[in-house]
């Protein structure tokens, strides 16, 4: 299973930074590659978790995300929420090519900063063909579009843009 782990030191407490990430209809006024984004309530609490935080968000949330190209979609479901530190989502459903996605984001802070880290791990659909294809260009398509996703809540985060 492909794992995928990026970080970014921002210049906003962790407060901030945790609730621009637990705002889930905010991540397409950061994200470059998102063009709408539709958020749901959830439906039941998800054991094992806490729900709640300052946002509003809870455990068992989710959303709809459309990419920018327009043809693109995935829906995701809060999975772990940890006011101020971390963060999770699974994907539910997507027209790309991978079967299973999780993606968890911890947060760490020093003073007036925020190392967010954010660990992706993912199954391509297809099998061996989807192992070839994420060889080929999935695994650097997803490097990308987390790295442009960072530098976005950084901008965001920092200055509101």
């Amino acid at each position: 299973m492909p794992t995928l782990t990026n970080s970014i030191t921002i210049d906003a407490p962790p407060g901030r930074v945790f609730a621009i990430l637990a705002n889930l209809e905010e991540l397409a006024a950061y994200d470059p590659t998102v063009s709408r984004v539709q958020a749901a309530p959830a439906t039941a609490p998800t054991p094992g978790t806490k729900p709640g935080s300052r946002s509003g968000t809870a455990a068992g949330s989710q959303r709809r995300v459309t990419m920018t190209d327009g043809k693109h979609w995935f829906e995701e479901r809060v999975t772990t929420l940890q006011t101020d530190t971390a963060l999770a989502f699974a994907l539910t459903r997507c027209n790309f090519p991978i079967a299973r996605l999780e993606h968890v984001y911890t947060l760490t802070g020093d003073g007036g900063q925020t190392t967010v880290t954010r660990v992706m791990e993912y199954t391509p659909k297809y099998g061996p063909l989807g192992r070839l294809m994420d060889a080929a260009m999935l695994r650097r398509s997803f490097d990308n579009g987390v790295k442009a996703f960072l530098g976005g809540l950084k901008t965001h985060a920092e200055t509101g843009a």
